[in-house]
């Protein structure tokens, strides 16, 4: 692999006797890990990644858009380092009650702490490009959480919601160093001077963000960089600059975690990962200021009462909301935040979608399908093939047999994909079109 001289100098006297290893590793290949969601939760035994439950590391890379458990939000692609947030998260903030994931796309931080935080926990994932938020929004509507809300902001945003939340996340836009393996173009994209630019943005970012944590709150930062400019020379900085406390995690169960003054470096000649680099700052409690009154939406109406045509688990634990013919239901442990977090952001998606009404009619939505909060149970499901469940992700028209002429939940090794609304002779297919598979399989 041809490197930056400038990169391998600057390397070089971080690593010292492991550089040449480190070059090493660096031709050959990645590593490819995916991490389960609950809804297809296996027994994990074998090459499991450590420092995550829920992840294990495949012996190749298959072709996950011909798999409809990809599609269904049964697990993520993820690159293995940076599932130690999962650690993090249970040792500074397993309790928190509201989080912020600022970069948020395309999701697999955010897919994480939707699954180990509580559920009565408010996760706002944040994307800051527009068509990111949109991918960001599918992921997370297929990982199936309704306690998440998308929004499309800049950070500076955020700083008008003053102690907000418990902890925030910030994976921040970085040189890409660490994905030199995997990604070539991040190789002739390097250069000394947006190492340079990168760190300064990046404190631009912190600073931006800082108001909404609330004091003694946490916030993890993390990029897939190298240098030090980027990682521990910022987080001194900001420990300096905000009143901050460095937080180290405990790596004592992982000896090829490389801990420093400042964070933790993973390194793949040390582990089957990417490279990569994550700290911890716990806010001084030196701020007194409070959190502004919450408001709600305007336009948006409370359901007295609805009768759906499919059941929700715990129905008495959501409150329903009419927003412009869509019924979204939200928890009500967390519904004031919700709504006030509507008025203050640009919002893409929040809670769970339920279904859009159309005349007398009512179409279950496609996250439904797939969230955790529906009962399956007292659905109408067809179990089909994989042919047929990838000719369903495609949007095509699949015909069923013997089935009643309603909707129906179309699963796939028992797992919800979608549904098509059932006519006798034929089904009219309700899988999103932005969703479906343009791939030839």
């Amino acid at each position: 692999m041809q490197l930056p001289q400038e990169f391998k100098d600057a390397t070089a006297t971080v690593l010292n006797d492991e550089f040449h290893s480190f070059l090493q590793s660096l031709d050959t290949i990645a590593p490819v890990s995916i991490r389960f969601n609950t809804k297809i939760m296996p027994t994990l035994e074998d090459n499991v990644v450590p420092w995550c439950q829920d992840a294990v590391y495949l012996s190749g890379r298959p072709l996950f858009t011909a798999d409809p458990l990809f599609h269904a939000g049964a697990y993520y692609v993820q690159e293995a380092s940076s599932m130690f947030l999962q650690q993090v998260v249970n040792q500074f903030f397993s309790d928190a009650q509201s989080v912020l994931d600022l970069c948020a796309a395309p999701g697999g931080k955010s897919t994480l702490l939707a699954q180990t935080l509580s559920h009565d926990c408010l996760l706002v994932s944040n994307e800051i490009v527009r068509q990111r938020a949109y991918v960001l929004a599918e992921n997370l509507n297929k990982w199936g959480r309704g306690n998440v809300m998308v929004t499309n902001n800049e950070a500076a945003a955020f700083s008008k919601l003053t102690h907000f939340f418990d902890a925030i996340v910030v994976d921040a836009p970085c040189s890409g160093e660490g994905m030199f393996r995997k990604d070539k173009a991040a190789i002739n994209e390097w250069s000394l001077q947006n190492v340079a630019m990168c760190a300064l943005r990046q404190k631009d970012i912190l600073s931006d963000v800082w108001d909404a944590l609330k004091p003694g709150g946490v916030l993890v930062y993390s990029t897939c960089t190298y240098n030090r400019s980027e990682n521990e020379d910022n987080i001194k900085w900001a420990a300096a600059e905000l009143d901050a406390e460095i937080l180290l995690p405990d790596t004592s169960g992982f000896p090829e975690i490389v801990k420093t003054e400042a964070g933790c470096r993973f390194y793949p000649h040390r582990l089957r990962g990417e490279g990569f680099f994550i700290s911890v700052l716990r806010k001084n409690n030196s701020e007194n200021r409070k959190m502004p009154k919450l408001q709600s939406k305007k336009g948006m109406k409370f359901v007295k009462s609805i009768e759906l045509p499919f059941a929700l688990k715990n129905p008495e634990s959501r409150y329903y909301i009419n927003d412009q013919n869509y019924i979204r239901a939200y928890p009500k442990i967390n519904f004031d935040k919700f709504m006030h977090l509507n008025t203050v952001l640009h919002c893409i998606d929040s809670g769970l979608l339920v279904a859009e009404l159309k005349g007398k009619d009512m179409i279950p939505s496609a996250q439904l399908a797939l969230s955790d909060a529906l009962d399956t149970e007292n659905c109408i499901c067809a179990e089909v093939d994989k042919s047929t469940a990838l000719m369903f992700l495609k949007k095509e028209n699949i015909v069923l047999v013997d089935y009643p002429k309603a909707y129906v939940l179309i699963c796939y090794q028992a797992v919800p994909l979608g549904w098509v609304k059932n006519l006798g002779t034929r089904s009219n297919n309700l899988y999103p079109q932005s969703w479906k598979i343009r791939m030839n399989l």
